[in-house]
Parts: structure tokens; C-alpha cells; sequence
């Protein structure tokens, strides 16, 4: 069935849309074909109630049926990293019935299902066929269109995943030499460069296949873009030891390294390129295989500082107690605060203070009080990341 959404707009030509449906070989009912179509408005809510009669008359002819007294089967619609649920999985039940409980078994993922939300939000018992619902529980995020599974025992799911889970690394793991993004440009220039690898993590599932589906649509006849990986979380130590072992670069959407992971990819010289804008990211993957890339601001991590108190103060706002981890924390430096990996915010400091006393930088090991200009949202276990915008000049 065919929904034909904001037919209230004056622009609109539901015509138009079936023509174009005709030259596919998708006829509907009102050119001659055994397809069903109708013209709605989310807006206004004009003809969703036909076509909801219409959801209901297909039904019937195709004789829709499931078994609601079975383990339940069905698909992975969404998942996402949420800070305070864990592993957030949207799911729509196919076969049999799933329960708070259940051990589910979806791509190379498991758990235990610890709760189920349905289309609103509220906590459900159960889910039916043909039922969409949220479940907290898997231990991460499987891939939109991963068909889920409930399994007998939690051991039986997770030797499940651990064996699919190890058939993608094997898959993935290719032993080449290391290449950063600044080096693709010149490579290619030269013809020495056919392939590019890439690790994608983003904070949302939705936004990774979006993201994938353009890196990987920038393939030629003369370089082709490989995407090794994708998955939702913050960059780990075994995405920078995959990027390694199969010469890639590592891309991550709205989610920053872990200490362990930057402190990893700095040794082993891996390149980890970190966006906010998926054009900004498709932009300049275009300019690294076109050979034009030549950054003109190059950015420098300086040092990674952690929470450890808060303190609410009248008319001042929330000053954070620090531990400098690494590097040196300077007055100008801009800073990220990084929450469970995602960063929730970009700016800069309003006072650096050691004691009393306003200081202008902090070193390792040293502990100092922060506040952060126009944000007060400061949690405890915050990671703050200081960086600096290094200018460099353009070169060929």
C-alpha cells in the first residue's frame, strides 16, 4: 500500500508520484494495477482513517496470521547508545509473543530483557505479534533490519553472538599498512591508492547507515570505499586495533574516543577524524579522494580532565572540582564535556582556578576548579577535553 503524505499542500501532485510509481512497474489501483494507494496528511490527519480500513482489507485477503503461543521473532527497526538506559533497541514483534525476561539473541548481540516500553513509553509486560516496542537489555546496538530471536538459556544467545560477532572480525581483518586522511589526497594523485577503509561509530544506528550509505556511494571506477565496520558507541581500543590491522581510517559521528582508545591510536599512528555534520564529513572524504584535501586548521587534543565534584554557587553557576588526567589545561583552551563517550557540549571556559587563585594553566596530576561559559549541566564522571585549532598552511 502506497501512503501519499502532505497532500494539504498546495505544491502537491499525488498524480505526479503514481506516474512515477507506473515507471518502475508499480501500478496502483487507479491506473489499472493491483496496488492499493492513498492520499493522507500527517498534518491534518486527511485519509489516514482510509487507510487504515485499507491496512485492514489487505490483511484479510493475504490472510495475515501468527502464532502468538511461541518465542517470539521479529525485526530491529532502531537502536541507540542512551546515557542513562544503556543500549536502547526498537524492535517490531513478527511470531509469538516477547516478554520481559526473555533472553534475545539480535545480530551478534545479546541479553536479557530487563524492560519493554511500548510506541508511548510506558512499561509493558509483554509485546504480541505485529506489536513495535522498545527493549533495555542487549549489551549493543544490532543493525536496523537484524532479524531478533528468543532464545532458551542467556548461555545458548551469547555463544550465538560471540560466534557471529567473531565471523565479522574475521571478515573485516585485512593486513595492510597504516594511511592517514591527509596522505589519501597525495596517494591518489600519484595513482598509487585504490581502496579506502573506514570505521564508522555514531551515537545513533539511523545516523550511522545514513552516513555509511554516503561514504560508500562515493566510489569510483578509480577508488573504492570500503566501510569495514559500523556500530553505535563511543570509538573503543578494539576499533582502533581493527583500523591497525586493515590500514582504516576511523570516522565517528557524534561520539568521541575513549582515553585508552586516543592514547592507542596515537602509537599505532591511526587516523580518527570526528563529526558533528554529515556533509562536513561526506565533504571532505570528496576532497581526500578528488587528491585536493589541505586542511587549513588542524585540530589538537591537549589534555583529558575528569570530574570529580560539583558545586552549585548564586549567581556564579556550577564550578567543577578537576583532575588534570594528561596533557596541560590552558585558560583559552576550547573544551568538550564527554558523557559516556557522546559529547553533550562545545565551548569554552569562563574561569580556571587552583585554590583561590586564578591561574591561567593546570598540569597533569594536579587537581583544579572549572566553570564553563553559558553551560551548567556538570556531572560528576564528565570527561572534559581540552583542544586546540592549529592553523597549517595549504600545500599540494
Amino acid at each position: 500500500i502506497f501512503a501519499i503524505n502532505k497532500v494539504d499542500k498546495d505544491t502537491s501532485d499525488s498524480e505526479k508520484i503514481k506516474g512515477e510509481l507506473a515507471e518502475m512497474n508499480l501500478l496502483v489501483e487507479d491506473w489499472g494495477g493491483k496496488i492499493q494507494s492513498q492520499d493522507i496528511s500527517a498534518k491534518t490527519g486527511l485519509g489516514v482513517p482510509e487507510i487504515l480500513e485499507k491496512i485492514l482489507l489487505e490483511s484479510e485477503m493475504l490472510e495475515l496470521k501468527a502464532n502468538p503461543n511461541r518465542r517470539a521473532v521479529g525485526s530491529v527497526i532502531e537502536a541507540s547508545l542512551d546515557k542513562g538506559k544503556g543500549y536502547v533497541t526498537t524492535i517490531l514483534v513478527q511470531k509469538g509473543t516477547l516478554k520481559v525476561g526473555d533472553y534475545v539473541l539480535a545480530g551478534s548481540f545479546s541479553g536479557k530483557i530487563k524492560a519493554l516500553l511500548n510506541e508511548r513509553g510506558n512499561n509493558i509486560i509483554e509485546a504480541g505479534p505485529s506489536t513495535p516496542a522498545t527493549l533495555l537489555g542487549l549489551n549493543g546496538a544490532p543493525t536496523a533490519g537484524d532479524m531478533f530471536n528468543v532464545m532458551e538459556s542467556e548461555q545458548e544467545a551469547k555463544k550465538i553472538a560471540t560466534k557471529r560477532m567473531q565471523i565479522q572480525r574475521e571478515q573485516s581483518v585485512r593486513t595492510t599498512k597504516h594511511i592517514t586522511l591527509d596522505e589519501i589526497g597525495r596517494r591518489i594523485a600519484l595513482g598509487e591508492f585504490q581502496e579506502l577503509n573506514l570505521i564508522v561509530k555514531g551515537d545513533v544506528d539511523g545516523s550511522i547507515e545514513a552516513l555509511s550509505d554516503s561514504l560508500e556511494k562515493l566510489s569510483t571506477e578509480e577508488i573504492k570505499v570500503n566501510i569495514l565496520q559500523k556500530s553505535v558507541g563511543q570509538i573503543s581500543e578494539s576499533d582502533v586495533m581493527l583500523a591497525a590491522a586493515s590500514d582504516a581510517i576511523i570516522i565517528g559521528f557524534q561520539v568521541r574516543p575513549s582515553l585508552q582508545a586516543r592514547k592507542l591510536a596515537e602509537t599505532e599512528q591511526i587516523d580518527i577524524r570526528l563529526y558533528s555534520i554529515i556533509y562536513k564529513a561526506i565533504e571532505e572524504m570528496t576532497q581526500a579522494m578528488e587528491g585536493m584535501l589541505s586542511p587549513d586548521v588542524e585540530e589538537k587534543i591537549v589534555c583529558n580532565i575528569e570530574i570529580r565534584e560539583t558545586f552549585k554557587i548564586t549567581k556564579v553557576g556550577t564550578i567543577a572540582g578537576c583532575m588534570v588526567l594528561d596533557g596541560k589545561l590552558n585558560r583559552k583552551t576550547g573544551i568538550r564535556i564527554i558523557r559516556d563517550g557522546v559529547v553533550v557540549y562545545t565551548g569554552v571556559l569562563s574561569s580556571l582556578k587552583r585554590f583561590k587563585d586564578d591561574v591561567q594553566e593546570v598540569q597533569k596530576g594536579y587537581e583544579c576548579g572549572l566553570s564553563i561559559e553559558n553551560y551548567n549541566d556538570i556531572k560528576v564522571g564528565d570527561i572534559v577535553e581540552g583542544y586546540d585549532e592549529i592553523e597549517i598552511k595549504r600545500s599540494l
